[in-house]
């Protein structure tokens, strides 16, 4: 079968034919059993590449997939279908076409390795769902959409066994679909159809360390995808994202979305504008719900655990040198620039640690501290080797006047 090229044109020809809709299932089922042994019999997924021109014969299939035709052995064809569409790119224009084989995948009457693989599909085509064609799809819709993600966190994978072993392996991660709806916050097209039922277990995962850390790497991953590089891009998708949260009483959502604000750097922080919105929007949460909760914002903005990818994605994201907050030359960013990973210069890894180092020196300066009445409002012990000498004490100011005077 080659590439498999020839397989998904034959599911076109299938599909497009005189036969009854029966038929052409079967008939489908057939190419797509194929299809699924010559990329998945000798662990092929990594190296799939899903050509665009593939994803309308597979979503064609699927079509007819979610109907109650007769049951088959695991994998079914449309495990298979949904396993291969998991590993396309993504696009922005079959948001309308996959709502409702999504709304058919996610149901509970489906097994719930399916569930686990349409929950993919919804990540990996993340750009569809801000797609103008969706503003005409009835609103009852989208409500249904989310109300069939549900809690993406609550369900075990439901997977067949043989031998004491799995006989379909499912890649799921919960976190790549919690990451789609704290975007659907930040849009007025989900907002209202957000529930706090979505977050639930979303909410109890964020409220730990590694919690925040496995979001906030989605998250990144999410924002250097070429097919949707929005990703909460700008202080109003980030402001309304926390407010929406908030109203769901979504805080440690929430707060992930102020950690990402401070610690990525998607908005330049050159932009003393920009930076006055997201810093009243920041003064405002914790002011009420607890100034204690800052410890985690710090630990945040501190970490250099992926110092080398943070660094190449800002060298994309803006020309030359990685930005200094006190820099005289305003620099914007570059949105033509492939995202190809070149290894990072010791120099940008130190420009990264003084970009951090300004960015805490921002946030005292926000809440009026300095090191030390900073760990006393919070009550937390900063360790001598992690936390970053101001050199003189902060008071309160507004962010049009502050600067970072680092060199």
């Amino acid at each position: 079968m080659g590439t498999g090229e020839f397989g998904f044109l034959w599911i076109t020809k299938i599909l497009s034919s005189g036969y009854t809709e029966h038929e052409r299932y079967e008939m489908a089922s057939g190419v797509v059993q194929m299809l699924g042994k010559h990329f998945y019999s000798k662990d092929l997924k990594d190296i799939l590449h899903v050509q665009p021109a593939w994803v309308p014969p597979l979503l064609g299939f699927l079509s007819l997939d979610m109907k109650p035709y007769t049951p088959c052995p695991p994998p079914s064809p449309g495990f298979v279908a949904l396993q291969i569409l998991s590993a396309s790119p993504g696009s922005a224009d079959f948001g309308v076409t996959i709502l409702p084989i999504l709304l058919s995948a996610l149901l509970p009457t489906h097994p719930l390795q399916l569930r686990s693989l349409a929950l993919e599909v919804f990540y990996v085509f993340m750009s569809g769902w801000f797609s103008s064609q969706l503003e005409n799809v009835l609103h009852k819709d989208l409500n249904r959409l989310l109300q069939a993600v549900g809690d993406p966190f609550k369900f075990t994978p439901n997977l067949p066994f043989r031998d004491g072993k799995p006989t379909i392996i499912v890649d799921y991660k919960p976190m790549k679909a919690a990451v789609v709806l704290i975007e659907f916050a930040s849009s007025d097209l989900w907002q209202s159809h957000l529930r706090r039922s979505n977050f639930t277990s979303c909410e109890e995962v964020l409220s730990t360390e590694e919690g925040r850390g496995t979001a906030l790497d989605h998250m990144f991953y999410t924002a250097t995808r070429s097919t949707w590089p929005a990703f909460l891009h700008t202080p109003t998708k980030i402001i309304a994202a926390i407010r929406r949260l908030e109203e769901l009483r979504c805080l440690n959502t929430a707060e992930i979305v102020i950690m990402w604000a401070w610690t990525v750097g998607v908005v330049n922080p050159t932009d003393d504008d920009a930076w006055k919105l997201i810093g009243n929007s920041t003064l405002k949460f914790y002011q009420t719900h607890g100034i204690g909760r800052l410890t985690a914002l710090k630990q945040r903005i501190i970490d250099m655990t992926m110092e080398h990818i943070h660094t190449w994605f800002l060298m994309q994201r803006y020309e030359g040198s990685l930005y200094r907050v006190g820099s005289v030359r305003r620099l914007e960013p570059v949105q033509s620039t492939p995202l190809v990973w070149k290894p990072s210069s010791h120099r940008d890894q130190t420009d990264l640690r003084i970009s951090r180092a300004c960015q805490l020196r921002r946030l005292y300066h926000l809440f009026g501290y300095d090191p030390t009445t900073w760990n006393e409002a919070v009550s937390v012990q900063v360790d001598e080797g992690t936390d970053i000498s101001l050199g003189r004490s902060a008071t309160s100011v507004g962010f049009m006047d502050w600067t970072c005077d680092y060199p």
